[in-house]
């Protein structure tokens, strides 16, 4: 039965009456809004931590993940953290790439201040994260890996990337296609009258100009990179053509690559300098676009000569021994700084994140056969071998609390079983070689309709190790990267069912001993300007911090 309230209404334009009318208050019944009682009914819920049968679990911590300046201002972020979670954990402020500097020190002031404000208001931190491949100063570690370099005394140089000069049939370096016609013009017409060159034949005028085509190829050219191209050219009557950048021939990249060339009769030359802006890097190919003008060109000594700012200095490349001790080094510099400037407050550490590969879960992440590297990304793996994580474990033990408790760390685990087993066999491998390991934590970043057993399936191997168990970036979106507006209301229940299930079934699946806490990755839905899961509805509370059915159902999961 929908519940009433009484509205009264004073007719004040019936003041207008008062000397001849006696004034009555209007008494009406009015059905409150279905949403307003569904709202009611939420807000009624208490703060989520208080559902917690600490009886039952003394240790266990319910976690939200937050950035530093949302905490440290103690604004409402700052009282929903401590009002509803025990712990909490900095998505980014915590890494290498947001501590170590450009010259490998270690800025830590916002860390230690982050600590010292979460330890006044009686709540923990857990450390995020020691060894990873992302978020890292990848720029500082691949520099101290690099080449020495001796300079030349002979100063910068332009090296020869590429050339033609027609006198042979090798066509290695250009093509054209079907509309530009090419062949090779007799001995002696050759620019100068020296030799031969390349006549590239426009039958007719096209619609447009790149409707023909000389490709002249070339290794795909770097962002910031300096060239220079120079060539030799003529055509039969006057003629302007633009040239493109591609990255292969035929597959265009950007509309301008070495300018615009004009061509007349008379044998000229054509020099310019470019450097490689972000439109025009990974091309591999310039064309020249002959389309507009029916006519024959002539082109001879094409050069394409790469900037040196190292001219003919010697590059002594580090062995791989080398690379190893100095990047065992430098874990050692970073894990000592962070933890011991941590150990007061943090007990707790994500010591590797992320190890496993997707493709194949049995092994390593790796930069090998990678088509692009992301700027922060670095593999130690790829220098410190297999034992990279070993090193690290061994490093946090060393420099932490003798208590601590140390995790691995990885996603999808819920999603494929493999990874999860190759997770658990690496596991295997680090303790068997030494390390000490007291947890595995599965990120589970999934979404409302994900595959109910295969999340039953992980959380049976992973109680099967004996090890503390952490679900430690849990949010939820929708299949399809659905965006918070087109949410439904049928939408919402799922989510708020699958959140609940998720965190019963931790409850009933991992022994008592053995649950560490549950993370709650993303209290607010994403935001769309957010690098995680823009726009996504994957929060507990609104981006207006208006509680959501997903905070009932982690409430009545952890009931």
């Amino acid at each position: 039965m929908k519940r009433l309230f009484n509205i009264t209404i004073g007719l004040a334009g019936l003041t207008l009456l008062a000397s001849c009318h006696k004034y009555e208050a209007l008494d009406f019944n009015v059905a409150k809004p279905t949403s307003f009682t569904a709202q009611e009914q939420i807000d009624a819920y208490q703060p989520l931590k208080t559902y917690i049968n600490r009886t039952a679990n003394p240790k266990f911590k319910l976690g939200a993940g937050t950035s530093l300046q949302a905490y440290v201002s103690k604004g409402v972020m700052y009282r929903l953290l401590n009002s509803n979670f025990d712990e909490i954990t900095l998505g980014y402020e915590m890494k290498h790439g947001a501590v170590v500097q450009a010259d490998g020190s270690l800025a830590l002031s916002n860390v230690k201040t982050l600590l010292e404000t979460a330890s006044q208001a009686g709540i923990s931190v857990f450390g995020h994260t020691l060894a990873w491949h992302a978020n890292q100063n990848a720029t500082y570690l691949k520099s101290i890996i690099a080449p020495v370099v001796i300079p030349s005394s002979g100063g910068p140089s332009w090296d020869l990337v590429i050339g033609a000069d027609f006198e042979t049939d090798n066509a290695a370096v250009y093509q054209s296609n079907t509309n530009a016609v090419m062949s090779f013009t007799a001995a002696g017409e050759g620019f100068n009258g020296s030799g031969r060159a390349l006549k590239i034949t426009n039958a007719a005028v096209r619609t447009n100009d790149y409707d023909a085509q000389l490709f002249l190829k070339f290794p795909g050219v770097v962002l910031g990179e300096k060239y220079e191209l120079k060539l030799n050219v003529r055509s039969d009557v006057a003629a302007s053509y633009s040239t493109q950048a591609h990255v292969t021939p035929g597959a265009y990249k950007h509309w301008d690559f070495f300018g615009t060339i004009s061509s007349t009769p008379t044998w000229t030359t054509y020099t310019k300098e470019i450097t490689v802006t972000a439109d025009m890097a990974t091309s591999g190919s310039v064309a020249f676009n002959l389309g507009k003008t029916a006519t024959n060109f002539y082109f001879d000594n094409i050069t394409l000569k790469k900037y040196n700012p190292l001219g003919g200095s010697t590059i002594v490349e580090k062995t791989a021994d080398q690379k190893k001790t100095i990047l065992t080094d430098a874990m050692d510099k970073w894990i000592k700084g962070m933890v011991t400037v941590s150990k007061d407050h943090v007990k707790a550490w994500d010591v590797v994140n992320e190890p496993m590969d997707d493709a194949k879960p049995y092994e390593l992440k790796t930069a090998v056969g990678r088509t692009t590297i992301a700027a922060d990304e670095f593999f130690w793996q790829d220098y410190l071998g297999k034992d990279y994580a070993l090193k690290a474990f061994q490093l946090a033990r060393q420099y932490g609390n003798a208590t601590d408790i140390h995790f691995i760390n990885d996603y999808n685990l819920e999603y494929s079983i493999d990874k999860c087993k190759g997770l658990i066999a690496y596991v295997k491998y680090l303790e068997d070689k030494g390390a000490k390991i007291d947890g595995i934590g599965t990120q589970m970043h999934i979404v409302a309709t994900s595959d109910k057993a295969k999340i039953d399936e992980m959380f049976t191997l992973l109680a099967a190790t004996g090890k503390l168990i952490k679900i430690s970036e849990l949010d939820m979106g929708f299949a399809g990267n659905i965006k918070t507006p087109a949410v439904t209301k049928e939408q919402y229940a799922a989510q708020a069912e699958m959140y609940k299930y998720v965190i019963k079934k931790y409850f009933e699946l991992i022994p008592a001993a053995q649950r560490y806490g549950i993370t709650i990755w993303a209290p607010q839905d994403s935001p769309t300007s957010s690098s995680w899961r823009a726009g996504e509805p994957i929060g507990l509370w609104t981006e207006g911090l208006i509680r959501k059915p997903a905070y009932v159902g982690v409430a009545e999961g952890l009931k």
